[in-house]
């Protein structure tokens, strides 16, 4: 699919990104780079791709980059970069928020290079390369945004991309997909620090009673909050205007709650989980989730 793949960061998402190229045959070459040594180290035991030491080497004659690193390496990455990506080459990234990386594209003004974000909506609460693994998109939504002064026929080829990495693809403006991701990940993702925060208190007596019978509630929760800190720090920062109002709303919310179990208000409380209720039955109608028992998780 095409002649020369690079992707520069090799976690969880870079590494998934490898081994599904790798496995698919979609390069003729595939070159990576990670500036751990550890990361390296295992991707020279368990990958035959070139394992480059020098990040503006990578990129070298490289028709497709793809940053898979965290948000506040992009504009340091980009400048090590610039000078050696391929012209009408395509350059896109995996990261949760897409704005202020537009912008820092825009700034340092990479002539003749296809700029077109994208955000595989996947990943798991484990990090590393170790943690990688090519099935990771298989029918999950991936998001592409680009202006529309970039060529169509190379839209359509990073579409076909990720399609045949296994994902449904949606295209969505820079500023639709920061608004929309604000709300269906960065919110839970804040929620899910806060209540975890909040019921491990290293302080509280009932500290082990907690871990050792949490149901259901709490351990998904522990799940969504044991996501690499690194990444969610950067996420929040990039997209902190969108996350600060829906946490308003958020705080609001949870005080029309607080009130209405302050008054005893039982009418309110059944107002209010009902008309939530629903919106569990229209995401497994959309195939974002199964009805199956205990989510069909094992």
């Amino acid at each position: 699919m095409f002649n020369k793949i690079s992707i520069i960061g090799c976690g969880l998402i870079g590494s998934s990104i490898l081994r599904a190229v790798e496995e698919k045959k979609l390069a003729s070459k595939l070159s990576v780079f990670d500036k751990s040594s550890h990361v390296n180290s295992y991707l020279k035991k368990n990958f035959s791709s070139e394992v480059c030491s020098n990040i503006s080497e990578a990129v070298i004659d490289s028709d497709l980059t793809i940053i898979a690193s965290p948000l506040s390496s992009y504009k340091e990455i980009l400048l090590s970069i610039k000078a050696n990506l391929k012209k009408d080459s395509i350059l896109t990234d995996t990261g949760s928020a897409k704005k202020e990386v537009n912008k820092i594209i825009k700034n340092i003004s990479l002539d003749n290079i296809h700029w077109i974000a994208s955000h595989p909506i996947a990943g798991t609460e484990y990090s590393g390369p170790e943690a990688g693994f090519s099935e990771l998109f298989k029918n999950r939504w991936c998001i592409l945004s680009t202006d529309k002064e970039v060529s169509k026929s190379k839209t359509s080829k990073l579409e076909e991309f990720w399609i045949k990495l296994g994902s449904k693809t949606k295209f969505m403006s820079f500023e639709d997909h920061d608004y929309v991701l604000s709300l269906t990940s960065h919110l839970p993702h804040a929620v899910a620090y806060s209540i975890v925060k909040t019921a491990i208190n290293n302080e509280d007596k009932f500290k082990d009673d907690v871990i050792q019978y949490s149901a259901g509630g709490l351990r998904d929760f522990t799940r969504i909050a044991a996501s690499d800190p690194l990444m969610w720090k950067d996420i929040f920062i990039d997209n902190s205007d969108n996350i600060l109002k829906v946490l308003d709303n958020y705080s609001k919310n949870l005080d029309e709650i607080k009130n209405a179990i302050k008054n005893k208000d039982s009418k309110k409380l059944l107002e209010i989980f009902a008309s939530t209720k629903k919106v569990r039955k229209e995401i497994i109608e959309a195939g974002q989730d199964t009805e199956k028992p205990d989510f069909g998780r094992k």
